[in-house]
């Protein structure tokens, strides 16, 4: 499968989910982000994986997880999330065997696989199927973009009465306030009325 690539863009407060974060990942090549929800503890130990001169005083989950794959022999090569069903991203942790190379792969929630990729610095790929279901494609610097006149997504109700047009400036304006929850339900309503314009 020609799977793509993403990079760690960054972990934000969900303005629209209490306690919830927003991973961003982005595609390299094309700059399609990829807005993933995840919890306070897994936003806290990616984060603390990505920075690796900060080490807590006792190991979290992932530090004790990443020390059995070491001490069993093993490495992690990547992780792949391969598929997303209602809002929910499905992945694996590709896995390998230091001592006969055979390869391992086990299912894990996406929060949980970049926390473990991040503290064995390996790539993290997707499907250009989840790219085009979930990814989110902005320019955010185009000449002549104003600020919205109309507020965000959570205050709107129905969003079939807005045009299409409108839609993409919320889009965009939810990606700038790194609203990432409102950026998705608002690219699968454009992607909706698109479907039908087909």
């Amino acid at each position: 499968m020609d799977y793509k690539r993403l990079i760690i863009r960054g972990i934000s407060y969900s303005q629209t989910q209490s306690g919830a974060y927003a991973l961003l990942l982005e595609h390299e090549e094309t700059s399609v982000k990829l807005p993933v929800v995840i919890g306070n503890f897994e936003a806290q130990s990616i984060s603390l994986g990505l920075e690796k001169d900060i080490h807590p005083p006792r190991p979290l989950t992932h530090d004790l997880f990443a020390k059995f794959v070491t001490s069993a022999n093993f490495t992690i090569t990547s992780v792949i999330i391969y598929q997303i069903i209602d809002g929910v991203f499905f992945s694996n942790i590709n896995f390998k065997n230091n001592a006969n190379g055979e390869e391992l792969i086990l299912d894990a929630r996406t929060s949980d696989a970049v926390a473990m990729a991040v503290r064995f610095e390996v790539p993290i790929y997707t499907t250009p199927q989840v790219l085009s279901e979930a990814g989110i494609l902005l320019e955010l610097d185009e000449p002549g973009t104003t600020e919205a006149e109309f507020s965000p997504v959570a205050s709107e109700g129905d969003l079939a009465s807005f045009p299409v047009e409108d839609l993409q400036k919320l889009l965009e304006d939810a990606v700038k306030d790194e609203d990432f929850d409102a950026a998705l339900e608002l690219q699968q309503e454009i992607k909706r009325r698109n479907k039908k314009i087909e």
